[in-house]
């Protein structure tokens, strides 16, 4: 273990069909990858994309909004030509937006109509323990009783077990920002978020609002996952029991995680957006397993620069930064803004990945329709740094190493070497606090951090890149490691930290929080 751990030399492994990310973010192009479209289904782009529904409040009352979901079974059309079954929130995927407000309470109940137990997690949200979703707090199905595993799972957990429903309570005390919920129950994340369990959870504030950013139907939200398909359109997942009651993938998948050739945007192959010839937010978020993507657009408007980063996972950054190409990875959110103006009416815009070999090479489809009125803006400067970051130090308060090894060992993944245990307690930040963590990973790993907040100080032992602005929950952490800043606000009690790479989570790529 020692000898891979200090190697840090390994690529992200992945099936076949699918390139390495290094750790370079948003430097210039490698070789791109051969990403001819002949490689795609003639109707590739033939789609329009489909804009998640926003849900609306089940009442109002007490400056309370609340919600309810139901999580079901459905049936949607991936491909043009074939139905696939999905579980759902509210029977779709993506499940509805939800749009709150900073300061304004949201409950959400969510009713499990579904054949298995359920968690749900709000990704990026600071919420207390009891809402945030822990793994062993499971909802079970209507009608269903807890066995004895479930049971005494639940003794570690931290809200326990629902019959049928639970109703998590989100303040949004926190900054405008895209966040997404998504299922997070123990050992079967991977397939339960994989057959569809997954949403945007947008806040919005006054300080957003004075910006003169895109609104409305220029305002999009862009969820990416990959899948694999049969000819008969159900999707494959590689569970080691395909019951359903033993958690795992098989051998091939257990060291790289699920990725597809299908490429999804917000439950759609491939699919193609008409635009106006003007300026558009997108609301970047990478909800597959195991897929990093590097995003481009194809052609480059002139001059270069196509994307414009105003905010990262968790708020609006203090000002805009300007990309060729940028990477994102399981888990992280991306706010861009796209200035089709720049482009000549008629023109046609791939949004492609330069590290996919093939069909998993394209994402999508721009389609610059005609020249239309603009009053929206690129802002010189977007909201003050309200938290400054904390000052690099010559040592650490903790180390994080996240092993899982050579792809064609055995050993399974694990943080610090051990595998998650429900009665450990790995770490105990005190409220208020920020702390130096320096984070290594074998090969390379996605990492998340429930309810904490950080920013990055170092990459690779050098400077943060310019990808690397504003405050985030989930980090792409290359072999040679990085150096965060952690402040832990918000609320006492236990939380986890683990790789977003789901497969690696739900087979013990977990950590433990308690915060004091």
């Amino acid at each position: 273990m020692l000898r891979w751990g200090l190697a840090g030399t390994l690529g992200l492994a992945l099936p076949a069909g699918t390139a390495v990310v290094s750790g370079g973010r948003s430097r210039g192009p490698a070789a791109a990858p051969s990403a001819a479209e002949d490689a795609l289904p003639t109707w590739a782009f033939g789609t329009p994309l489909p804009i998640p529904a926003v849900l609306r409040p089940v009442s109002t009352e007490g400056g309370v909004d609340r919600y309810e979901i139901v999580q079901r079974e459905g049936r949607q059309r991936i491909v043009p030509d074939a139905t696939t079954a999905i579980w759902g929130y509210d029977g779709t995927f993506p499940g509805p937006t939800i749009e709150a407000r900073r300061g304004r309470p949201v409950v959400v109940t969510h009713r499990n109509e579904l054949p298995a137990p359920t968690v749900v997690h709000l990704h990026g949200g600071v919420v207390p323990p009891q809402d945030d979703g822990h793994p062993l707090d499971l909802v079970l199905p209507v009608g269903a009783q807890a066995d004895a595993v479930q049971t005494e799972h639940a003794r570690h957990g931290v809200a326990g077990l629902a019959a049928g429903s639970r109703a998590y309570a989100y303040a949004n005390d926190q900054p405008a920002a895209t966040l997404w919920y998504h299922d997070h129950r123990m050992a079967f994340t991977g397939p339960q978020v994989y057959r569809g369990l997954a949403g945007f959870y947008l806040i919005r504030d006054d300080a957003e609002d004075a910006l003169a950013l895109p609104r409305g139907e220029r305002d999009i939200p862009l969820l990416i996952a990959d899948r694999q398909l049969a000819p008969d359109g159900s999707l494959f997942y590689p569970a080691a029991d395909p019951t359903g009651r033993r958690p795992g993938v098989t051998e091939r998948y257990h060291h790289s995680g699920m990725a597809g050739e299908t490429v999804t945007v917000n439950g759609v192959a491939w699919p193609f957006l008409e635009v106006d010839a003007a300026l558009y937010r997108l609301r970047f978020l990478n909800a597959s397993n195991a897929r990093p993507y590097r995003l481009v657009l194809d052609p480059p408007p002139p001059g270069g620069n196509g994307f414009v980063q105003i905010g990262s996972d968790v708020g609006l950054l203090p000002r805009p930064v300007r990309y060729e190409m940028f990477v994102i990875s399981p888990g992280e959110r991306y706010d861009m803004l796209v200035d089709f103006s720049r482009y000549q009416p008629g023109t046609r815009v791939t949004l492609r990945n330069n590290v996919g070999d093939g069909t998993a090479g394209h994402v999508m489809r721009f389609v610059v329709a005609r020249r239309a009125r603009d009053d929206a803006r690129v802002p010189e400067t977007l909201v003050p740094d309200a938290r400054p970051p904390a000052k690099d130090q010559p040592g650490a308060d903790r180390r994080w190493a996240f092993f899982s090894g050579p792809q064609e060992g055995t050993a399974p993944p694990m943080v610090n070497f051990q595998l998650y245990d429900m009665t450990r307690i790995d770490a105990r930040p005190t409220l208020g606090s920020t702390e130096i963590w320096d984070i290594t990973a074998d090969p390379t790993h996605p990492i998340h951090l429930h309810m904490a907040h950080f920013r990055i100080l170092r990459r690779n032992g050098g400077p943060p890149e310019p990808q690397d602005a504003g405050w985030k929950d989930t980090v792409f952490v290359p072999s040679g490691g990085m150096r965060i800043a952690v402040t832990f606000t918000g609320h006492r009690g236990r939380y986890v930290l683990h790789c977003h790479n789901l497969e690696h989570g739900d087979t013990g790529m977990m950590a433990n929080l308690e915060v004091t």
